[in-house]
């Protein structure tokens, strides 16, 4: 149980990181709320994939193997940078209730997974990626809340009117990483969903303009914590290292892809235009036909058949 505040509004609340319990079993606001997210991307997702040129069926496939290999990753990566303390404590390194989920491991994870999904099932990758990062945004602006549940990922002393205070904060004001994280990939989710429906010139177009988003906004962030993972050499934090990387990389294919104009959808409402153009034949046709041919004769075309059949035996 927290007793949070935020002083310089006058809010203060009482959490219980845990939701319920049956019997022993205890669930966590942090499952549940990044439950929660993981439910909207997919809604968001499925409504959308036939603007993107996605077949639905295999993009379940790839949803499936990025949600286990993305907690997988993320929480590899995150016992990776912490070894020095999962080594003397093996017994907590599944214990993924009480945080412990990076989230670059995790999207490592699920992009690795779901895009060698998606070439199995013969998907536009690229395109696939596009509508995955606009979900990763709903799922990482509603999950950080998680965070909030836990009392954790939060910043350092500040004064600012928003500051946070809790029994994990010391009693000291702090920044709500949290909050500005949430914020942020909300205010993402938004912008490059209304670019993808007018601007959006190719495939990939929407992730490259992910990992600058985001890789912005956690180089800045992530200054702020005092959790963060660091590298075994010069003392870096991994996530800054990996969102300067990611979001300069995001920068220069952005301007190499510039003049690209190809869209996996654009071969799909053709297939539809054309499928659509081709006269329809009324279903009652054939049988109509067949009326008239037995009426001319007084035999039934299959008949007629038979009986050649039966010469032919004769014969």
């Amino acid at each position: 149980m927290y007793n949070v505040q935020f002083p310089g509004m006058g809010i203060s609340m009482t959490i219980d990181p845990v939701a319920f319990s049956i019997g022993d079993f205890k669930v966590y606001w942090y499952g549940i709320v990044i439950g929660i997210g993981f439910a909207l991307a997919l809604f968001f997702a499925l409504r959308n994939l036939r603007r993107f040129g996605i077949k639905a069926d295999g993009f379940i496939d790839c949803v499936l193997a990025g949600l286990i290999f993305g907690i997988i990753g993320a929480r590899l990566f995150y016992v990776i940078f912490r070894w020095e303390y999962y080594s003397q404590h093996l017994d907590e390194l599944f214990a993924i209730h009480n945080g412990g989920l990076a989230i670059y491991g995790g999207v490592i994870g699920a992009l690795t997974s779901g895009c060698i999904v998606a070439k199995i099932k013969k998907l536009p990758i690229l395109a696939v990626l596009d509508i995955s990062m606009m979900g990763f945004l709903i799922g990482q602006g509603i999950g950080r809340w998680g965070n909030f549940f836990n009392q954790e990922a939060f910043g350092t002393p500040t004064d600012l009117p928003w500051r946070m205070v809790s029994e994990n904060t010391g009693g000291v004001g702090v920044h709500p990483c949290f909050l500005y994280e949430s914020l942020w990939c909300l205010l993402g989710f938004l912008l490059l969903w209304l670019f993808s429906r007018r601007f959006r010139k190719y495939d990939g177009q929407i992730f490259l303009m992910y990992l600058v988003w985001y890789g912005i906004e956690r180089m800045i962030v992530e200054g702020l914590r005092t959790d963060s993972l660091y590298t075994p050499f010069l003392g870096l934090r991994v996530s800054q290292v990996i969102a300067a990387v990611t979001a300069l990389t995001g920068i220069v294919l952005l301007i190499v892809f510039r003049k690209r104009t190809y869209k996996a959808a654009d071969n799909f409402e053709t297939a539809d235009t054309v499928k659509a153009s081709l006269p329809e034949t009324p279903p009652d046709t054939l049988s109509k036909e067949t009326a008239e041919e037995e009426n001319d004769t007084g035999v039934r075309p299959d008949e007629k058949t038979d009986d050649r059949e039966k010469d032919d035996s004769a014969e």
